[in-house]
């Protein structure tokens, strides 16, 4: 099994006139973070794109590509691209120069994403949100499968046998679709034969169970062999030496975070006390010691027989030593245990 880790690199709390200084050690932290996880051997390392003042990363292939200067093994992916209100032609362009830096190790994780800033901010309407991501998914499939592309949709304008520049170094690049739930999604990802990342941050994971059938059934009816597709969870935690430890940096900053999101949605307010629920062993998080994750992990990994496991450790503002160590427990400790458990079950 492949394991990583990915953020959405929180903007720090300060004065606003202090924003720009601030900015800057957030991202050379996230640089700090993303080398210790290459170096310890994880897998993957993600980032999430966003246009809001409270995240730091709104293009992640120019992150990705830092990231890429200052590592050498490690996969370099969106948690997620946006697909929906970007262009197919940038995205390519741009993971396929990632790729060529990082000595192909450029990944794109496509979704329809869960804020909505991005829509108005660049002129898309909300009413064509599904549209929008199936067309232009369509689009981007076409460029990585070939150097001149011919293709014409209703929303986008058509291209006639133009040349996209420069190649990825992967052919074809990856291409996997994150979802937070939507069937209609999972079914396409299993009919288009691409990789799946299922994001599970609330609720009991077993409820996603039918999620992952729906994929590998679509994928065997589209004529895909499901044995060979990619299926990765993506979700919340954080490791400390000791459960109660994690729980105590993990907790606070999430709980604020959860509050100011579900203020905007409409959400009651939620405690500590709530979030607690999702610590046992078929809760969503992947929140203690190494034992108590790993035996998480390969948990749900028996109910997905997923390839990859991504955990988001940053929910909010954690101090950057705490989250260095969390990095390297669950590189060191956990990694190991769930790949040689993982080993044996193929």
């Amino acid at each position: 099994m492949q394991l990583g880790i990915y953020t959405f690199v929180e903007t720090p709390p300060g004065p606003p006139e202090a924003l720009a200084a601030r900015t800057r050690l957030r991202l050379a932290q996230m640089l700090e973070e993303a080398e210790l996880a290459d170096s310890l051997g994880l897998d993957v390392y993600g980032l999430g794109e966003h246009h809001r003042p409270d995240f730091l990363i709104s293009a992640p292939p120019i992150a990705l590509a830092a990231i890429a200067a200052r590592t050498k093994r490690i996969r370099l992916t969106s948690a997620v691209t946006v697909l929906s209100s970007d262009d197919p032609v940038r995205v390519y362009q741009q993971f396929a120069t990632l790729d060529q830096l990082s000595g192909g190790r450029a990944e794109v994780m496509a979704g329809r994403g869960s804020f909505i800033e991005s829509f108005p901010l660049f002129g898309y309407p909300l009413d064509q949100y599904d549209e929008l991501f199936a067309e232009k998914l369509e689009l981007l499939l076409a460029i990585r499968e070939q150097e001149k592309v011919t293709w014409s949709g209703t929303l986008r304008a058509p291209l006639r046998d133009q040349g996209i520049y420069p190649r990825a170094l992967q052919n074809p690049l990856p291409v996997w679709i994150a979802i937070g739930g939507t069937p209609q999604s999972v079914a396409r990802a299993g009919f288009l034969g691409l990789p799946l990342a299922i994001a599970i941050i609330g609720g009991q994971p077993e409820r996603f169970a039918p999620l992952a059938k729906l994929y590998r059934d679509a994928a065997k009816q589209a004529g895909h062999d499901p044995a060979k597709l990619e299926l990765g969870i993506n979700g919340h935690g954080f490791l400390a030496d000791t459960s109660e430890e994690a729980a105590d940096i993990f907790m606070p900053p999430t709980v604020e975070v959860m509050n100011r999101i579900g203020k905007e949605r409409g959400w009651p307010p939620s405690t500590r006390a709530q979030h607690e629920a999702g610590r046992d062993l078929r809760g969503h998080l992947l929140l203690g010691s190494p034992d108590q994750v790993i035996e998480k992990i390969l948990f749900q990994h028996s109910i997905f027989n997923n390839t990859r496991y991504l955990i988001q450790m940053t929910v909010g503002t954690i101090p950057h030593d705490k989250v260095l160590r969390s990095i390297e427990l669950f590189a060191t400790k956990v990694a190991p245990a769930v790949r040689a458990a993982t080993a044996k079950k193929t």
